[in-house]
């Protein structure tokens, strides 16, 4: 069975945490929702004010691949390495990320990967960043940015890797492990495949748990495939 969801997203928790945020410029609400290509977006997305994140992160990490692909990964934020380089997926998950897919068979040159949130979120412990999660409030917030990606694209299918790809996407909170492999479709006909983002296979420090987990991301890989060849 294929879950429906809303494609707006819930706004309660998000005006909470924003609501001491410094006001967003005229410009910032909508400057970029006319765009025309994936290129043009990015270079706008590069000045980039919505939320407090740019202050400390070195960079806007806008999305990367083809504005024609048939699907698109999002995941949760760019990490320390992406955030030097500018790119997304290039840290020690996205070699994970690369490796899999290439064991499924699954060209990423034809794809396009970017994060639900574009800014680099971490505390600061001596000489090392260390990863924060996006809070709800962030989220909401640069869902503007993804939610045009997407328009641009208009992929056939979404993959969120991990809960905080999902909230964006879905615009709630999502329970990865009991969604994990479902297909959920959007009100407005978007087809999102659910499954873990994967950092969380890096995490796992027990190797037979870790070889397992690795095994069944890589059968939701092959799932995707199989998805990209399916017309909704």
């Amino acid at each position: 069975m294929i879950t429906r969801f809303s494609a707006e997203p819930a706004a309660r928790h998000a005006k909470a945490e924003v609501r001491h945020w410094p006001e967003l410029k005229p410009t910032d609400d909508g400057e970029g929702g006319d765009t025309a290509s994936i290129d043009e977006l990015r270079e706008i997305a590069e000045g980039c004010r919505r939320c407090p994140l740019w202050r400390d992160a070195t960079q806007t990490v806008f999305g990367e691949g083809r504005q024609q692909a048939k699907v698109v990964f999002v995941g949760e934020q760019p990490g320390d390495q992406e955030d030097l380089a500018g790119k997304p997926f290039v840290g020690p998950a996205g070699k994970v990320f690369d490796q899999i897919l290439a064991e499924a068979d699954l060209d990423r040159t034809i794809t396009y990967v970017t994060n639900a949130v574009k800014h680099f979120k971490f505390e600061q412990r001596g000489k090392r960043r260390i990863h924060s999660k996006p809070n709800a409030g962030e989220i909401r917030a640069c869902r503007w940015w993804l939610d045009n990606e997407l328009r641009l694209i208009q992929p056939d299918l979404v993959v969120a890797l991990g809960a905080t790809a999902a909230q964006s996407l879905l615009g709630k909170p999502v329970p990865i492990t009991k969604m994990r492999g479902d297909l959920v479709q959007r009100e407005d006909g978007l087809r999102i495949f659910v499954t873990i983002h994967p950092s969380f296979i890096l995490r796992i420090r027990e190797r037979a748990d870790k070889e397992a987990e690795r095994a069944r991301f890589l059968a939701d890989m092959k799932a995707v495939k199989k998805l990209m060849s399916e017309r909704p």
